[in-house]
């Protein structure tokens, strides 16, 4: 089983970036589809982002398109989620996970998710 663990939260002001990282265990990593969800407080688990297991393909969010950027580094066994313009409506958990198909985004399609890391956005 993939075990995934999110790095690079932080807090940071609207406007601002910041890079989240995953770091997958296993050698089978470039056989899933890899995904970010969040999670705000008092709300569901949301996709955020998927990416093909080349890399080659990418799927968004309609609230992150243009801002967030998705990307792998399969000899690394990790995926990355640059986000740019941040907002503080962007404040929540976002977890690291994978999945078979790239244009999943209910979280019971996807499995073997990571801790999360907390992304705080301050006006």
């Amino acid at each position: 089983q993939v075990q995934l663990v999110e790095s690079g939260g932080g807090l940071v002001q609207a406007g601002g970036p910041l890079r989240l990282s995953c770091a997958a265990s296993g050698r089978t990593f470039s056989s899933y589809v890899m995904g970010w969800f969040r999670q705000a407080p008092g709300k569901e688990r949301e996709f955020v982002a998927a990416i093909s297991r080349s890399g080659g393909g990418t799927y968004y969010a309609d609230s992150v398109k243009g801002r967030f950027t998705i990307s792998r580094d399969n000899a690394k066994n990790t995926v990355f989620l640059q986000m740019n313009s941040l907002k503080p409506e962007d404040t929540a958990v976002y977890y690291c996970t994978l999945s078979g198909r790239l244009y999943y985004t209910d979280s019971a399609d996807f499995h073997s998710w990571g801790q999360g890391t907390q992304v705080t956005v301050s006006t």
